[in-house]
Parts: structure tokens; C-alpha cells; sequence
């Protein structure tokens, strides 16, 4: 198997594990680096697996349905893995005030869901840097945190 093989293994573990649904807590001791970065442009950057881990249980809390899955193959070169992705949620859970835009009142109902491209460093066997670019614009008019004029 290629690094860049084994790569692929690890990063399609990662989206299924944290950014599948059920999720799978366990997976950022197993497959995260200490120190990781996770960046996405919805949410403050996030270093580490306190950090990553208490992110996510809230987002997961605050969007029970939350899942997000690949839109098409992995692409590795070195030590880094491209994924494409879709996914969303509904927020029926407590108000949410992780996104840098604004909050949502408990149990909104409000749906999003929008796409996105994620850049992933392996080092090692452990990500080390998850940056993403996501729709975020689509996905905050969904929520009803900024209206297009």
C-alpha cells in the first residue's frame, strides 16, 4: 500500500467516524493528532482534542441529524488527502451559538445543508490539519442567519 493509500485509509475512517452519523467520539484519540487543527469557515478554528472533541458534541447536541458524507473519491498526493463533501442537519437541539455569524434560538427546526471541499494533512497515520472551505453562505441563509439582498 502507498503512502498516499494508507492516507486515504485514515481520512475516509475520519469522515465516516466524526463526520458521520451515529459519530463515533472515540475516533479523535484514535486517528487525530494532539494537536490537530480543525478550520471550517462557519466556526472558530479549533486546536486539539479537547477542543475538537467539545465542538463537536455540541454541534451534534445542537443538530441531532447532523451527517455529512463524500461527493466524490479522495484525492492524495504526500501527505495530503482532498475530500469532497455534502452534508447538513437539522437543528432541533439546544440554541447554538458556535457559528461566528450569530446564534440559533433552542429547537429553530431550521434545515441546512451545503457542500464543501476539505484539505486534510496526514502525519504519521494522524491528521494533523483538517482546513475546509465549505458554502458556508448557503448554509447560514438556510439557517436564517443572513438573507441574501
Amino acid at each position: 500500500m502507498t503512502k498516499e493509500d494508507s492516507n486515504k485509509t485514515v481520512v475516509g475512517r475520519w469522515f465516516d467516524g466524526f463526520w458521520g452519523n451515529p459519530w463515533n467520539p472515540d475516533i479523535i484519540d484514535e486517528l487525530a493528532a494532539p494537536d490537530m487543527l480543525l478550520q471550517y469557515s462557519l466556526h472558530e478554528p479549533r486546536r486539539g482534542h479537547d477542543d475538537i472533541r467539545a465542538f463537536m458534541q455540541g454541534f451534534r447536541e445542537a443538530f441531532p441529524d447532523l451527517e455529512f458524507g463524500g461527493a466524490a473519491d479522495l484525492i492524495a498526493e504526500g501527505d495530503y488527502v482532498v475530500g469532497r463533501w455534502k452534508g447538513g442537519g437539522t437543528h432541533t437541539g439546544p440554541a447554538f451559538s458556535d457559528f461566528l455569524i450569530g446564534s440559533l434560538p433552542a429547537k429553530s427546526g431550521r434545515k441546512m445543508h451545503f457542500t464543501g471541499t476539505t484539505v486534510l494533512r496526514v502525519e504519521n497515520g494522524k491528521i494533523a490539519e483538517e482546513i475546509g472551505l465549505d458554502d458556508g453562505v448557503a448554509a447560514l441563509q438556510q439557517l436564517e442567519l443572513i438573507r441574501a439582498v
